[in-house]
């Protein structure tokens, strides 16, 4: 398959993740829809940032391809994704499929901006 546009998966890309995405539930309709060109076109949505509306006529309609992004975010197949991709990133550049430190700042972890219970009435006190 030709690829249209550079968000496209890749046959190896596709061959690493295909394996992750979930079969058709049973006893419903056969899966009809090109379970590639969904993910082509949440790539190319998430990339972008277009609206749905303006999802390319390449790719499934975009009431499907929503209903495939709802559903693999509340069934943990985008967090299985990005764990398989983040691991083979990680060992194509020479280290651990895992990290072993995080940091965590300020800025990037924001506390309440108003006063819990325990300082107000530690204040009142006062």
């Amino acid at each position: 398959m030709d690829a249209n546009y550079p968000t496209d998966l890749t046959d190896e890309q596709w061959q690493a993740i295909s394996r992750l995405i979930p079969p058709a539930k049973p006893g419903g309709r056969p899966r009809e829809v090109d379970m590639r060109q969904v993910l082509n076109g949440l790539f190319y949505l998430a990339r972008t940032g277009c609206a749905w509306r303006m999802l390319p006529k390449e790719y499934p309609p975009k009431d499907t391809v929503y209903y495939y992004f709802k559903m693999f975010r509340l069934d943990g197949t985008w967090e299985r994704i990005h764990d398989l991709v983040r691991k083979r990133v990680r060992v194509k550049h020479g280290k651990q499929h895992q990290p072993s430190a995080a940091i965590i700042d300020s800025q990037s972890v924001k506390t309440t901006e108003k006063r819990g219970y325990v300082a107000a009435t530690t204040q009142a006190r006062r």
